[in-house]
Protein backbone atom coordinates (compact mmCIF):
# COMPACT_ATOMS: atom_id res chain seq x y z
CA UNK A 1 0.00 0.00 0.00
CA UNK A 2 1.14 3.52 -0.69
CA UNK A 3 0.78 6.50 0.77
CA UNK A 4 0.99 8.02 -3.02
CA UNK A 5 4.53 9.11 -2.15
CA UNK A 6 6.28 5.81 -2.74
CA UNK A 7 6.32 5.17 0.73
CA UNK A 8 4.16 2.76 2.38
CA UNK A 9 1.71 3.79 4.86
CA UNK A 10 2.74 4.83 8.46
CA UNK A 11 0.70 3.87 11.28
CA UNK A 12 1.42 5.02 14.81
CA UNK A 13 0.13 2.42 17.43
CA UNK A 14 -0.36 3.44 20.91
CA UNK A 15 -2.32 1.60 23.67
CA UNK A 16 -0.71 -0.40 26.98
CA UNK A 17 2.64 -1.50 26.83
CA UNK A 18 1.33 -5.20 27.12
CA UNK A 19 -0.67 -4.59 24.07
CA UNK A 20 2.29 -4.22 21.83
CA UNK A 21 3.40 -7.62 22.00
CA UNK A 22 -0.25 -9.21 21.49
CA UNK A 23 -0.97 -6.77 18.57
CA UNK A 24 1.80 -5.74 16.72
CA UNK A 25 2.45 -9.43 15.03
CA UNK A 26 -0.83 -10.05 13.89
CA UNK A 27 -1.46 -6.61 12.36
CA UNK A 28 2.01 -6.65 10.49
CA UNK A 29 0.41 -10.37 9.42
CA UNK A 30 -2.88 -8.53 8.05
CA UNK A 31 -0.91 -5.42 6.51
CA UNK A 32 2.63 -6.38 5.78
CA UNK A 33 3.10 -3.62 3.85
CA UNK A 34 2.41 -1.11 6.74
CA UNK A 35 5.00 0.45 8.88
CA UNK A 36 3.82 -0.24 12.30
CA UNK A 37 5.62 1.94 15.08
CA UNK A 38 5.48 3.03 18.50
CA UNK A 39 6.84 6.43 18.10
CA UNK A 40 7.89 9.30 15.55
CA UNK A 41 7.17 12.90 14.43
CA UNK A 42 3.20 12.88 14.36
CA UNK A 43 2.80 14.93 11.11
CA UNK A 44 4.83 11.70 9.54
CA UNK A 45 1.86 9.31 10.33
CA UNK A 46 -0.91 8.50 7.76
CA UNK A 47 -3.01 6.87 10.72
CA UNK A 48 -3.37 5.68 14.65
CA UNK A 49 -4.35 2.33 16.44
CA UNK A 50 -5.37 3.59 19.31
CA UNK A 51 -6.87 2.49 23.01
CA UNK A 52 -7.12 3.83 26.19
CA UNK A 53 -3.93 3.35 28.27
CA UNK A 54 -1.88 4.70 25.42
CA UNK A 55 0.38 7.15 25.23
CA UNK A 56 -1.17 9.90 23.36
CA UNK A 57 -3.14 12.36 24.91
CA UNK A 58 -3.27 15.22 22.99
CA UNK A 59 -4.35 13.93 18.71
CA UNK A 60 -3.85 17.75 17.53
CA UNK A 61 -0.43 17.18 16.45
CA UNK A 62 -1.55 14.37 14.63
CA UNK A 63 -3.33 16.20 12.04
CA UNK A 64 -2.76 14.31 8.67
CA UNK A 65 -4.13 11.21 10.31
CA UNK A 66 -6.84 9.78 7.93
CA UNK A 67 -8.51 7.76 10.54
CA UNK A 68 -8.09 6.98 14.03
CA UNK A 69 -8.98 3.01 14.90
CA UNK A 70 -10.29 1.94 18.20
CA UNK A 71 -8.79 -1.04 19.46
CA UNK A 72 -12.08 -1.34 21.90
CA UNK A 73 -15.71 -1.59 20.96
CA UNK A 74 -16.69 0.96 23.47
CA UNK A 75 -15.21 4.13 22.86
CA UNK A 76 -16.57 6.59 25.80
CA UNK A 77 -13.42 7.30 26.74
CA UNK A 78 -11.85 8.00 24.13
CA UNK A 79 -14.60 10.79 22.11
CA UNK A 80 -14.84 12.60 25.12
CA UNK A 81 -11.39 14.00 23.78
CA UNK A 82 -12.01 17.67 22.16
CA UNK A 83 -8.47 17.21 20.57
CA UNK A 84 -9.77 14.33 18.41
CA UNK A 85 -10.76 15.45 15.33
CA UNK A 86 -9.85 12.98 13.07
CA UNK A 87 -12.51 10.58 11.84
CA UNK A 88 -12.71 7.62 14.34
CA UNK A 89 -13.75 3.73 14.07
CA UNK A 90 -14.87 2.00 16.80
CA UNK A 91 -13.36 -2.30 16.68
CA UNK A 92 -16.22 -4.79 15.63
CA UNK A 93 -14.30 -7.72 15.88
CA UNK A 94 -15.94 -11.09 14.87
CA UNK A 95 -13.69 -12.60 17.84
CA UNK A 96 -15.32 -10.38 20.48
CA UNK A 97 -19.15 -10.57 18.54
CA UNK A 98 -19.14 -14.64 19.13
CA UNK A 99 -17.35 -14.37 22.49
CA UNK A 100 -20.55 -11.88 23.49
CA UNK A 101 -23.24 -14.02 21.82
CA UNK A 102 -21.58 -17.22 23.82
CA UNK A 103 -21.55 -15.85 27.06
CA UNK A 104 -24.87 -14.22 26.86
CA UNK A 105 -26.29 -17.51 25.43
CA UNK A 106 -25.13 -19.52 28.14
CA UNK A 107 -26.31 -17.41 31.50
CA UNK A 108 -29.50 -17.21 29.70
CA UNK A 109 -29.61 -21.21 29.46
CA UNK A 110 -28.43 -21.16 33.26
CA UNK A 111 -31.29 -19.21 34.01
CA UNK A 112 -33.78 -20.76 31.60
CA UNK A 113 -32.73 -24.53 32.98
CA UNK A 114 -32.37 -23.60 36.47
CA UNK A 115 -29.41 -25.28 36.51
CA UNK A 116 -28.46 -23.93 40.39
CA UNK A 117 -31.45 -25.41 41.20
CA UNK A 118 -29.98 -28.86 41.83
CA UNK A 119 -27.68 -29.08 44.95
CA UNK A 120 -25.91 -32.44 44.79
CA UNK A 121 -27.06 -33.62 48.55
CA UNK A 122 -28.90 -36.70 48.41
CA UNK A 123 -32.50 -34.58 47.78
CA UNK A 124 -35.03 -35.68 44.91
CA UNK A 125 -36.37 -32.76 43.28
CA UNK A 126 -37.91 -33.40 40.18
CA UNK A 127 -41.33 -31.48 40.67
CA UNK A 128 -39.87 -28.44 38.99
CA UNK A 129 -39.84 -28.74 34.83
CA UNK A 130 -38.24 -25.95 33.25
CA UNK A 131 -40.67 -24.61 29.96
CA UNK A 132 -39.85 -24.60 26.66
CA UNK A 133 -37.33 -21.70 25.24
CA UNK A 134 -40.10 -21.20 23.30
CA UNK A 135 -42.54 -19.76 25.91
CA UNK A 136 -39.25 -17.64 28.21
CA UNK A 137 -39.32 -14.02 27.00
CA UNK A 138 -35.95 -12.26 26.55
CA UNK A 139 -35.52 -8.94 25.92
CA UNK A 140 -32.17 -7.16 25.00
CA UNK A 141 -31.15 -3.85 25.43
CA UNK A 142 -29.11 -2.71 22.68
CA UNK A 143 -29.47 -3.78 19.39
CA UNK A 144 -25.86 -2.90 17.96
CA UNK A 145 -23.32 -5.74 16.59
CA UNK A 146 -23.28 -7.19 20.04
CA UNK A 147 -26.94 -7.16 21.03
CA UNK A 148 -27.81 -8.56 17.26
CA UNK A 149 -25.33 -11.33 17.45
CA UNK A 150 -27.05 -12.25 21.22
CA UNK A 151 -29.82 -11.83 19.96
CA UNK A 152 -29.56 -14.11 16.81
CA UNK A 153 -28.03 -17.11 18.85
CA UNK A 154 -30.72 -16.79 21.11
CA UNK A 155 -34.02 -16.86 18.67
CA UNK A 156 -31.82 -19.71 16.91
CA UNK A 157 -32.12 -21.60 20.05
CA UNK A 158 -35.82 -20.43 20.19
CA UNK A 159 -36.05 -18.07 22.84
CA UNK A 160 -38.54 -15.42 21.76
CA UNK A 161 -36.60 -12.01 21.67
CA UNK A 162 -37.50 -8.56 21.59
CA UNK A 163 -34.74 -5.54 21.12
CA UNK A 164 -34.71 -2.73 22.27
CA UNK A 165 -32.92 0.36 20.85
CA UNK A 166 -32.60 4.18 20.19
CA UNK A 167 -33.71 3.81 16.89
CA UNK A 168 -35.69 1.18 17.14
CA UNK A 169 -34.90 -0.45 13.69
CA UNK A 170 -35.41 -3.46 12.06
CA UNK A 171 -33.75 -6.50 12.82
CA UNK A 172 -34.42 -10.00 11.28
CA UNK A 173 -35.94 -12.32 13.62
CA UNK A 174 -36.22 -9.98 16.35
CA UNK A 175 -39.24 -8.24 17.74
CA UNK A 176 -37.10 -4.64 18.08
CA UNK A 177 -38.68 -1.80 19.98
CA UNK A 178 -37.54 1.63 20.18
CA UNK A 179 -36.55 3.32 23.35
CA UNK A 180 -39.33 4.91 23.98
CA UNK A 181 -41.31 1.64 25.23
CA UNK A 182 -38.58 -0.20 27.03
CA UNK A 183 -40.93 -0.20 29.96
CA UNK A 184 -43.94 -2.41 28.15
CA UNK A 185 -40.73 -4.41 27.31
CA UNK A 186 -39.67 -4.91 31.10
CA UNK A 187 -42.89 -5.83 32.13
CA UNK A 188 -43.06 -9.45 29.89
CA UNK A 189 -38.93 -10.13 30.22
CA UNK A 190 -38.08 -13.01 31.70
CA UNK A 191 -34.64 -13.08 30.83
CA UNK A 192 -33.03 -9.49 30.54
CA UNK A 193 -29.89 -8.85 28.53
CA UNK A 194 -28.18 -5.39 28.50
CA UNK A 195 -25.62 -4.54 25.70
CA UNK A 196 -26.20 -0.73 25.00
CA UNK A 197 -23.63 1.66 25.31
CA UNK A 198 -22.39 4.46 28.22
CA UNK A 199 -23.97 7.51 26.77
CA UNK A 200 -25.29 10.06 29.15
CA UNK A 201 -28.59 8.80 28.16
CA UNK A 202 -28.63 5.00 29.56
CA UNK A 203 -26.99 5.90 32.43
CA UNK A 204 -28.70 4.59 35.46
CA UNK A 205 -31.66 3.62 32.52
CA UNK A 206 -32.56 0.28 34.76
CA UNK A 207 -33.54 2.57 38.34
CA UNK A 208 -35.51 1.61 40.82
CA UNK A 209 -38.62 2.38 39.00
CA UNK A 210 -38.27 0.36 35.88
CA UNK A 211 -36.77 -2.68 38.28
CA UNK A 212 -39.80 -2.84 39.57
CA UNK A 213 -41.55 -3.51 36.35
CA UNK A 214 -39.69 -7.07 35.97
CA UNK A 215 -41.91 -10.04 36.74
CA UNK A 216 -41.16 -12.14 39.55
CA UNK A 217 -38.07 -14.61 38.43
CA UNK A 218 -36.40 -12.51 35.85
CA UNK A 219 -32.80 -12.77 35.41
CA UNK A 220 -30.83 -9.64 34.56
CA UNK A 221 -27.24 -10.36 32.54
CA UNK A 222 -25.10 -7.62 32.25
CA UNK A 223 -21.96 -7.88 30.17
CA UNK A 224 -22.47 -3.87 28.27
CA UNK A 225 -21.84 -1.37 30.77
CA UNK A 226 -21.41 -0.91 34.26
CA UNK A 227 -23.56 2.29 34.37
CA UNK A 228 -26.73 1.31 32.53
CA UNK A 229 -27.76 -0.45 36.38
CA UNK A 230 -28.43 1.89 39.75
CA UNK A 231 -26.24 -0.06 41.86
CA UNK A 232 -27.87 0.75 45.07
CA UNK A 233 -31.15 -0.04 43.41
CA UNK A 234 -30.27 -3.44 41.97
CA UNK A 235 -29.45 -4.67 45.10
CA UNK A 236 -32.75 -3.42 47.29
CA UNK A 237 -34.87 -4.74 43.93
CA UNK A 238 -32.82 -7.94 44.83
CA UNK A 239 -33.33 -8.22 48.12
CA UNK A 240 -37.25 -7.93 47.70
CA UNK A 241 -36.80 -10.72 44.86
CA UNK A 242 -37.40 -9.01 41.89
CA UNK A 243 -35.16 -9.59 39.92
CA UNK A 244 -34.48 -13.00 41.06
CA UNK A 245 -30.70 -13.07 40.29
CA UNK A 246 -28.35 -10.30 38.04
CA UNK A 247 -25.17 -12.18 36.34
CA UNK A 248 -22.88 -8.47 36.26
CA UNK A 249 -19.45 -8.69 33.78
CA UNK A 250 -19.35 -4.82 34.10
CA UNK A 251 -18.86 -2.46 36.79
CA UNK A 252 -18.65 1.26 37.25
CA UNK A 253 -14.82 0.49 39.04
CA UNK A 254 -13.16 -2.22 38.18
CA UNK A 255 -11.46 -4.54 39.71
CA UNK A 256 -14.43 -4.54 41.62
CA UNK A 257 -13.37 -4.18 44.63
CA UNK A 258 -13.62 -7.01 47.14
CA UNK A 259 -15.55 -5.02 49.56
CA UNK A 260 -18.56 -4.16 47.27
CA UNK A 261 -21.84 -5.72 48.15
CA UNK A 262 -22.18 -7.69 44.65
CA UNK A 263 -19.60 -9.89 45.39
CA UNK A 264 -21.32 -11.30 48.78
CA UNK A 265 -25.05 -10.89 47.63
CA UNK A 266 -26.52 -14.44 47.48
CA UNK A 267 -28.73 -13.20 44.21
CA UNK A 268 -25.56 -11.97 42.23
CA UNK A 269 -23.25 -13.81 40.49
CA UNK A 270 -19.87 -11.75 39.30
CA UNK A 271 -17.82 -12.55 36.62
CA UNK A 272 -14.74 -10.64 35.98
CA UNK A 273 -15.31 -8.48 32.56
CA UNK A 274 -14.44 -11.67 30.90
CA UNK A 275 -17.85 -11.67 28.93
CA UNK A 276 -15.80 -10.72 25.41
CA UNK A 277 -12.50 -9.53 24.20
CA UNK A 278 -11.41 -8.62 21.32
CA UNK A 279 -8.94 -10.70 19.88
CA UNK A 280 -6.06 -9.89 17.72
CA UNK A 281 -6.18 -12.68 14.95
CA UNK A 282 -9.74 -11.85 14.32
CA UNK A 283 -9.72 -8.22 15.10
CA UNK A 284 -6.49 -7.31 12.92
CA UNK A 285 -8.12 -7.87 9.66
CA UNK A 286 -10.74 -5.32 10.44
CA UNK A 287 -8.37 -2.75 11.42
CA UNK A 288 -6.95 -3.79 7.96
CA UNK A 289 -9.52 -3.14 6.04
CA UNK A 290 -10.68 0.07 7.41
CA UNK A 291 -6.79 1.46 7.10
CA UNK A 292 -6.97 0.55 3.43
CA UNK A 293 -9.92 2.20 3.08
CA UNK A 294 -8.76 5.05 4.54
CA UNK A 295 -5.52 5.42 2.32
CA UNK A 296 -7.92 5.02 -0.66
CA UNK A 297 -10.21 7.42 0.27
CA UNK A 298 -13.20 4.54 0.22
CA UNK A 299 -15.96 4.90 2.90
CA UNK A 300 -14.65 3.96 6.51
CA UNK A 301 -16.35 1.16 8.38
CA UNK A 302 -17.97 1.15 12.04
CA UNK A 303 -17.54 5.26 12.45
CA UNK A 304 -18.32 6.67 15.42
CA UNK A 305 -21.35 9.46 15.49
CA UNK A 306 -19.98 12.25 18.43
CA UNK A 307 -22.91 13.63 18.76
CA UNK A 308 -24.10 10.00 19.85
CA UNK A 309 -20.89 9.15 21.75
CA UNK A 310 -21.20 5.07 19.77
Amino acid sequence: MSTGRGEAMKVRFSASPAAWGEWAPALRAALPEMRLEQEGPPDSFDAIIYAPGGDIDDFAPYAKARLVQSLWAGVERIVTNRTLTQPLARMVDPGLRQGMAEYCTGWALRAHLAMDRHAQDGVWRNDQVPPLASDRPVAVLGMGELGRAAAGMLGGIGFPVTGVSASGRAVPGVDVRPIDQLDQVLGRAQILICLLPDTPQTGNLLDARRLALLPQGTWIINPGRGTLIDDQALLQALDRGRPAHAVLDVFRTEPLPAEHAFWHHPAVTVTPHIAAATRPATAAPVVAENLRRAMAGRPLLHLVDRAKGY
